[in-house]
């Protein structure tokens, strides 16, 4: 089956950790008996890149831009058929990146609001970084199918940004303390469904085992379309 599977781009760094994961759920969904069985993948883990949310809240985001466009389009010059972006806020910037570097960006928000629409869920917190729930990538995706989004206000929020930025990112398992007060939020806000839409947050969701019937892990739903797409 080796000489079918088409190459794989990793995009990462943005974290290393996530990055890592990812690359993880992918050969755990690989239907393989040997090594050969498995996607030929090249991980660029760029973690000199500049914080993404810093980029979109601040709007100096041209250096973002560039660099993702620039390492897109390192993947796809040495063989790569598809592009996967193991960090939801760089999904801002995901259709300039496929268009300039010329090959498929398996679309992470877009990936998992279907899955969403397929599981009939009908309103969804958005738990993710200050830079995402700004840019609106996943909440432009949940309103076109017709699914109501919902985010953390301030003091919710701080809890979100300290696990991803003070714990996760900085090598720590994660706080479940903090966890319970966002759960408790997303739940009175009368939500069925909860985004786990930082990659730090898959890493934290990964570490703590979440109630899958109620979160749904982009990155799992990311490695899934890689397999789909390298093994077709």
């Amino acid at each position: 089956m080796g000489d079918k599977r088409s190459m794989l781009g990793i995009l990462g760094g943005m974290g290393p950790q996530a990055t890592n994961l990812l690359y993880q759920m992918v050969i755990d969904r690989t239907p393989a008996k040997c090594d050969q069985d498995h996607i030929p993948t090249l991980i660029y883990s760029d973690a000199q890149m500049p914080d993404r949310t810093s980029a979109i809240v601040y709007g100096n985001d041209a250096e973002v831009r560039a660099r993702l466009v620039a390492d897109a389009k390192l993947l796809a010059s040495c063989g790569c058929s598809y592009i996967a972006i193991p960090c939801n806020t760089a999904h801002y910037f995901a259709d300039d990146v496929q268009e300039q570097a010329g090959i498929p960006v398996l679309h992470m928000p877009r990936l998992t609001v279907a899955e969403l629409a397929k599981m009939g869920k009908r309103k969804a917190a958005v738990l993710a970084t200050v830079g995402t729930v700004t840019s609106g990538v996943y909440h432009r995706e949940l309103a076109a199918a017709g699914i109501e989004p919902w985010a953390p206000d301030p003091s919710v929020q701080v809890h979100v940004t300290s696990i991803i930025y003070d714990q996760i990112k900085a090598g720590q398992c994660g706080d479940p303390a903090d966890w319970a007060i966002i759960e408790a939020a997303a739940r009175e806000s009368g939500c069925d469904c909860a985004i786990l839409g930082c990659t730090e947050l898959s890493v934290y969701g990964d570490y703590h085992q979440l109630d899958r019937d109620f979160y749904i892990d982009p990155m799992a739903v990311l490695a899934q379309a890689c397999v789909d797409a390298c093994t077709r």
